[in-house]
């Protein structure tokens, strides 16, 4: 597999350092969970610096066939790859003190049953060393991959069900990350830099926007969150991985792609380490960059006519424009960063049940006691968001109830007359909570993570601007000052729709219309993660009443799998239906179309269905994979069992003069089931 020899490499480097850290640093290293008391003046703890590690593994799901998760289109199905999608893990530890680890994972969302799982066989790996509370698992909200990987029903209705290969690929590659970050730990520093980037997001929903208080529009001029958050990983003076929070939705790839790709995080993500960093497919890991999410609920990197469009019609150039900004200011804040993190690190969490929590009139825009309420999903759902709209059947706000809607959604899932009265003012569409079992998570993680000045909460949904900053607020006044930086981390953890401020709820966009819990969602979100942030600034537990149900056992999915592979009369696998032209300029797209097996038989997870090769020192050398930006691997079906693989190669403007060949890698399923693995190679063709 390609990355073996990468990660071989790494570890042979490290390999005499690491059995040293073995043996005078682990016995220091805590084996219970990292919930390290935090002094009270919130000084470092003894022992110093931190250890820090890097890891990343490949959670590609199934790239033909399979309904793609974020668009909600059932026509909008993989059929190939133009970027391989990964976990990027960044662990960080105190000898003798706490540790936490953040994963950050190109998916649309992180569900709860991936969640479960991962965390699951972490305590298999690691026994008590990482549980709930100093974990992470963080979302890019990428639309662009393959779906099916949640045990709720509602995420899963239009990809025909739970796609078990997708769900496993995605959970073994977290676990993966996350324990070659663990194996990865020596002595470093944690840097942090903040500042503003501009023009790589724009407000799709400014109506519902300017229904929040004056004074708290004034804190988002052009109503976007331009904050951009980076943390600089070094080992020794060695820098080996960045972390980079920004608020823009992965959506500058449209609901007609069909190609898995990580969208404009994701092209950050390779900007940094491939250009940047020099990166490549066999030193994968010698530098981890990740691009995370915070509250991008109504920011959207479509800037054209309130986010409907682009800045051009070509989503791939919008892909990278929007990356591009955001790989070009963090490696501005990463270059000036010089603020080291000391001090505890230290953690809690606890679920809670959103179903129905009381919420204090503390943080209720009336000052009176309210409840929130079990999860439904309200007509302005239907309508899609502006970047990217739904089927022509109501419009963003509207308030009376749809007919049509009405009747469909109560024979769905009938909506009980509390939930109408308490969703107000909300047109209830469909009753996701009131159903056995919930079609969407209600009992939701919540957690508050100190890396010395740096306080991370993370949330299970799609926060707006104005939203997340109120929870910040909140979380910052409650921790008293311990900690000087405060990023949201959205998207984490699992999955439960967006959260709005009550005002912006009230207009009843697509946003308010996607806040699962009522018009008090937020506030409960201050409430509960209030507490969390006030018990770990007195070193309180925070045990969970309740905990999430378990449906992995309840899944079904109506996607038919692959029966036969079968190449034309007279034809074999990989061999060339069409090869390509005999030289390319830079610039150009050098194209060849294989006979090939479904790529559902074998997802070449840490490998690659293709290779472009060059010639050079009296042997064949990869240049790129199906990872790389200028590559891209499209499957089709002809007719019954046939299908081709087209693989297409934009020539790189650097591309060293010389002889090059197109390589593909496939697998075939015989009659029998057997699963047989071939290669095609193209004839070759010169680079001048």
């Amino acid at each position: 597999m390609l990355r073996t020899t990468g990660s071989t490499k790494r570890r042979a480097r490290r390999a005499g350092r690491t059995a040293l850290l073995a043996c005078l640093l682990l016995p220091l290293l805590p084996l219970g969970p990292a919930r390290a008391q935090t002094p009270a003046d919130g000084a470092p703890a003894a022992g110093g610096g931190y250890l820090v590690g890097t890891g990343i593994a490949d959670i590609t799901g199934e790239a033909a066939e399979i309904g793609m998760m974020g668009y909600a289109r059932l026509e909008q199905k993989t059929s190939g790859i133009h970027s391989r999608q990964w976990a990027r893990a960044f662990a960080v530890a105190q000898p003798g003190g706490g540790r936490a680890v953040f994963v950050n994972t190109d998916l649309g969302m992180v569900m709860q049953g991936v969640h479960q799982e991962v965390m699951d066989r972490l305590a298999a790996r690691f026994g008590s060393r990482y549980d709930a509370s100093n974990v992470i698992l963080s979302a890019t909200h990428t639309h662009a991959g393959p779906g099916g990987f949640s045990h709720h029903l509602l995420y899963n209705l239009t990809v025909l069900g739970h796609q078990e290969k997708t769900f496993e690929a995605i959970v073994s590659g977290i676990v993966d990350a996350g324990a070659e970050a663990d194996a990865d730990l020596a002595p470093g520093t944690v840097k942090i830099a903040a500042g503003e980037l501009t023009g790589a997001s724009v407000n799709r929903s400014p109506e519902a926007f300017r229904r929040n208080p004056a004074e708290e529009q004034a804190r988002f001029p052009g109503a976007v969150d331009p904050a951009m958050t980076v943390l600089r990983f070094e080992q020794g003076d060695r820098p080996v991985g960045m972390v980079s929070w920004f608020a823009s939705h992965a959506t500058s790839m449209t609901p007609e792609n069909t190609l898995i790709s990580p969208d404009n995080k994701g092209y950050a993500q390779y900007r940094t380490e491939h250009d940047l960093h020099g990166v490549e497919w066999k030193d994968r890991g010698d530098f981890v960059a990740a691009f995370a999410q915070t509250n991008a609920g109504d920011m959207s990197p479509n800037l054209r006519d309130g986010g409907a469009h682009g800045p051009t019609d070509d989503e791939f150039r919008n892909t990278e424009i929007i990356g591009g900004l955001q790989a070009d200011k963090a490696r501005e804040l990463f270059e000036g960063a010089t603020e080291v993190l000391t001090g505890p690190i230290d953690a809690r969490q606890r679920y809670v049940d959103f179903s129905g929590v009381e919420v204090s009139g503390r943080y209720t825009p009336d000052g009176a006691v309210h409840r929130t309420c079990p999860a439904a999903l309200g007509q302005g759902f239907t309508a899609g968001a502006e970047d990217g709209p739904g089927p022509d059947i109501v419009d963003e706000g509207e308030l009376e109830a749809n007919p049509l809607l009405l009747v469909a959604g109560a024979v769905v899932t009938p909506v009980p007359a509390e939930v109408r009265r308490c969703q107000a003012p909300k047109p209830v569409f469909l009753a996701t909570g009131s159903q056995q079992p919930a079609w969407s998570p209600q009992v939701l993680p919540l957690q508050v993570v100190r890396i010395g000045s740096l306080a991370l909460t993370a949330v299970p949904a799609e926060f707006t601007a104005a939203s997340g900053h109120r929870v910040l607020d909140t979380v910052a006044g409650e921790l008293g000052g311990l900690a000087r930086h405060h990023v949201l981390a959205g998207y984490s953890n699992a999955y439960s729709g967006y959260v709005t401020t009550p005002e912006e709820y009230d207009a009843q966009h697509y946003e308010g219309a996607s806040t699962h819990f009522g018009r008090h969602t937020l506030p409960a979100y201050q409430q509960e993660l209030g507490r969390l942030a006030a018990a770990l600034r007195e070193g309180a537990p925070t045990p969970s009443a309740v905990q999430p149900p378990r449906l992995g056992g309840r899944q079904f999915t109506v996607q038919p799998g692959v029966v036969l592979d079968a190449p034309p009369v007279g034809k074999e696998f990989g061999d060339l239906k069409t090869q390509p032209a005999g030289s390319y300029a830079r610039g150009e797209r050098a194209e060849a179309v294989f006979y090939t097996g479904h790529p559902r038989n074998n997802l070449r997870t840490e490998n690659t269905f293709l290779e472009v090769q060059r010639y050079a020192g009296g042997a064949w050398r990869t240049v790129a994979t199906d990872n790389d930006w200028s590559t891209v691997y499209r499957w089709k079906r002809e007719y019954a069992a046939v299908s081709t693989a087209t693989v297409t190669w934009t020539v790189p403007e650097d591309t060293a003069p010389g002889t090059y060949r197109i390589v593909h890698h496939g697998d075939a399923k015989d009659l029998l089931g057997r699963v047989t693995a071939f290669t095609g190679t193209s004839r070759t063709f010169t680079v001048g």
